[in-house]
């Protein structure tokens, strides 16, 4: 019986057609709503060829709008990815911590900064120090609220999924680690943290993704971004829809590209961890009753008490010969 049969009961004969007509009801549904929104751009205009035709044959649309946009994004996702990452293991370790206060203080650091709203905390952090603050170039001032408001927000889910993570190993992982000799912390790096980020691993790839979406949201902080630039070049070539349309596209095909990655290298890790090694046919050289038998290992300590019995036979023959020549002497004597 397979799992799926243990957890979900068969469907009967009147359960597989109710099932069939809800579906054909749902893609009827999904067809006319696709034909009200397409009739309606159609009536506005936005599908005529006219407006299509600069993202094909003007790529001054792409080398001036799309593609600046498109690096503005990239740059802030991965930065964003980078620090949330560092933020979560260290804030996710904290809530495993053995001390108290520590577990204590992550834990409210956690709580707060995913509490809170991504797009508040951006619109705080520009009007509140990055638009006013020497230390930052005020043109890296939107870049640098929109890297940190994704960097508080998604590191604090990512510490979550940490501290999950380690929680859902079974517990002989730790005492197996306890039992050699290892600290709780060395326990919890060396052997239940790598473990948990294998596991976890999709769902850090879905937040990962979360963060690419959510930079959109620095438009509203004035970041020039791929959401941007393509408002700007929907003013520009007077096709504001088929941009942002375009714009979709191309967040669909850059989080379709993270998963593919993501996917990879999962089935990596997971292959890495569970394959023996290549599969030989080679044949085994030792044949039983037929291989040559090597040098016991006692070989060497009898080769050494063979030449002390060698030595005390020499020295006792030594002493008799003497003994027998003093005798011949004393005889003649």
């Amino acid at each position: 019986m397979s799992a799926q049969n243990v957890l979900f009961d068969a469907p009967g004969p009147k359960a597989r057609q109710r099932h069939a007509i809800l579906t054909g009801v749902g893609v009827l549904l999904a067809g006319a709503v696709l034909y009200v929104v397409l009739s309606r751009l159609a009536e506005a205009g936005q599908l005529d060829g006219a407006k299509w035709k600069p993202f094909v044959t003007d790529s001054s649309l792409w080398v001036d709008y799309l593609i600046p946009g498109l690096i503005g994004t990239l740059k802030a996702a991965v930065l964003s990815v980078i620090f949330a990452g560092i933020f979560g293991l260290i804030f996710g370790m904290g809530r495993l911590s053995h001390v108290k206060a520590i577990r204590w203080v992550s834990g409210a650091v956690v709580e707060f900064f995913r509490s809170v709203p991504v797009l508040m905390m951006m619109i705080f952090l520009y009007f509140g120090y990055f638009a006013t603050s020497t230390i930052v170039p005020s043109s890296q001032g939107p870049l640098a609220a929109v890297v940190l408001a994704l960097t508080l927000y998604n590191g604090s889910v990512i510490a979550e999924l940490v501290r999950s993570g380690v929680h859902s190993l079974p517990k002989g992982q730790s005492e197996a680690g306890l039992s050699i000799g290892l600290t709780p912390s060395q326990t919890l790096r060396t052997i239940q943290l790598p473990q948990a980020l294998t596991a976890m691993l999709p769902a850090l790839i879905s937040q990962f993704v979360v963060v690419l979406k959510d930079s959109a949201l620095g438009t509203a902080i004035t970041y020039q971004e791929l959401l941007t630039w393509s408002k700007t070049a929907g003013s520009a070539y007077a096709n504001t829809v088929p941009a942002l349309i375009v714009c979709a596209a191309l967040f669909i095909a850059i989080n379709y590209g993270l998963t593919r990655v993501a996917t990879w290298v999962e089935r990596r890790l997971n292959r890495r961890g569970t394959t023996a090694g290549p599969v030989t046919t080679v044949a085994p050289t030792m044949i039983q009753g037929q291989g040559e038998p090597g040098e016991p290992a006692t070989h060497g300590t009898r080769i050494i008490g063979a030449g002390i019995e060698s030595a005390e036979e020499a020295a006792t023959d030594f002493v008799q010969s003497a003994r027998e020549r003093r005798k011949g002497h004393g005889d003649d004597a």
